[in-house]
């Protein structure tokens, strides 16, 4: 995005409303946790990974989020010390969460990226976790499992996206993805990681125009430059143009989770991370 379409940011045109017609009726995100323009906006906890998963929702929520997005391995915090995340916590320890949860305003609305068993007891394990906690959806890069979560997501009404690693990892390439989740249930999709697209020296708004009608999720940041990894910065200071991302997504009926995967300054990034936050309640409040 050029320093010109950014700063236009706060004069675009609202979106027009036939494009509520296009949402998707499975499995929507909490309407508390929805911005004007249809779509959640969250923190995914890795960015706060260096702290527990109870200060990371605190985090989050001082940053202005409605949700996180979890992760399997942060240690908890609180009562529970070191007990981490996973699929096997007990009923107890998820209503825990669920507390904290609530007492900062938050939902959980996606998990990952944790992998899925080709197993169906293993795979409804996590399933039944993000069932629990009331999840918009599952991130994952277990395409080996492609059989296995369509019968869950079906089951489940439970979204799954397949996020990308930069280059060379197996599904850098969105059309490896592609291939995966062609002719399968339209519940199961992207969980496009737009920086990771970005380090593989893909235009991540091009990549999203050729796949936005099976985007569920998105990790979203912004970069210095496209072709090399570069660290995040806040959304409207690199060259990703989110705006014209989320609008190509729209476009397509999307209405699910923006992440926010901050992965720099991590010891005191909430002030970058509340900035972020801010430019996409911008724009959502110019495309409502």
């Amino acid at each position: 995005m050029t320093s010109l379409s950014r700063r236009s940011l706060f004069s675009m045109v609202p979106a027009v409303s036939a494009l509520l017609a296009l949402r998707g009726k499975a499995a929507p995100i909490p309407e508390s946790a929805q911005t004007p323009a249809g779509f959640g906006i969250s923190v995914q906890c890795w960015t706060f990974n260096r702290f527990t998963l109870f200060e990371a929702i605190e985090k989050s929520a001082a940053a202005g989020a409605t949700g996180v997005e979890v992760y399997k391995g942060q240690k908890i915090g609180g009562d529970h010390g070191d007990l981490a995340f996973s699929p096997d916590i007990s009923d107890e320890v998820t209503q825990s969460i669920l507390d904290k949860l609530k007492q900062h305003n938050l939902s959980a609305l996606n998990f990952g990226v944790t992998d899925i068993s080709k197993d169906e007891a293993e795979a409804r394990k996590t399933f039944e976790i993000a069932k629990k906690l009331g999840l918009y959806g599952i991130t994952t890069e277990s395409v080996d499992a492609i059989d296995t979560i369509e019968k869950l997501v079906k089951e489940y009404d439970i979204k799954v996206g397949f996020h990308n690693h930069p280059k060379p990892t197996a599904l850098w390439s969105p059309y490896t993805v592609l291939k995966v989740i062609d002719g399968r249930d339209k519940r199961i999709g992207f969980c496009a990681d737009v920086g990771h697209w970005a380090s593989s020296g893909l235009d991540p708004l091009d990549v999203v125009q050729k796949v936005a009608g099976r985007i569920v999720s998105f990790h979203m940041k912004d970069r210095e430059k496209i072709g090399s990894a570069t660290h995040d910065r806040p959304f409207g200071t690199g060259v990703i143009d989110i705006v014209g991302i989320l609008d190509a997504a729209r476009a397509k009926g999307f209405d699910g989770n923006v992440s926010i995967e901050y992965e720099h300054n991590w010891d005191a990034n909430v002030p970058d991370v509340a900035q972020c936050i801010g430019y996409l309640r911008a724009y959502s409040k110019m495309r409502a």
